[in-house]
């Protein structure tokens, strides 16, 4: 009889075990669903903060290479540096390509005539880069280029150059 009732008493508490654990796991997926929505949440914020940037012009649109026309600039450049924490002076050394895309409808306006703005481009060239200290040029060439993008399609009114490149860069 007493083995009958232990018997009873275990199987009690296994039952009780498993609706224990059952309560638990709903429990716990509910909170982990919770949680999941929050990190959905938190990533569409980010992408729609994405997005918006793009909407304001920040991401390139891609063009293809046979839609693209590269104008290099006939001279190096050489460009005094703002004096950085050595207090010293540097220079950049370099030459710059514009990308243009020849099927933007003001490739036709400024693009054939490239050759007679290259001073005002050199200019928007110099003007970025001596803002920029030995430090700063060196670890963010990208921005450099990001600049002189922004300066030189501000000058033009028009982004039928989406891209300026450093055939060489030396800084002293």
């Amino acid at each position: 009889m007493k083995r009958n009732l232990l018997s009873i008493i275990i199987l009690a508490l296994l039952i009780v075990n498993i609706v224990l654990t059952t309560i638990m796991m709903m429990n716990v997926s509910k909170a982990s669903a919770k949680t999941g929505e929050l990190v959905a949440a938190i990533a569409n914020s980010l992408n729609l903060e994405l997005s918006s940037g793009a909407e304001a012009g920040a991401v390139k649109e891609e063009v293809a290479m046979e839609d693209t026309s590269v104008y290099k600039i006939p001279d190096q450049m050489t460009i005094p540096l703002m004096p950085g924490e050595d207090g010293k002076s540097h220079f950049c050394l370099v030459s710059v390509a514009l990308s243009m895309n020849t099927k933007h409808d003001d490739y036709e306006t400024y693009g054939a005539s490239i050759a007679d703005k290259v001073d005002l481009i050199k200019q928007c060239v110099l003007d970025v880069i001596k803002g920029y200290t030995f430090e700063e040029a060196q670890a963010n060439t990208d921005m450099m280029r990001e600049d002189i993008l922004k300066s030189i399609q501000k000058m033009y009114g028009s982004d039928f150059i989406y891209q300026v490149s450093f055939s060489d860069i030396l800084f002293q």
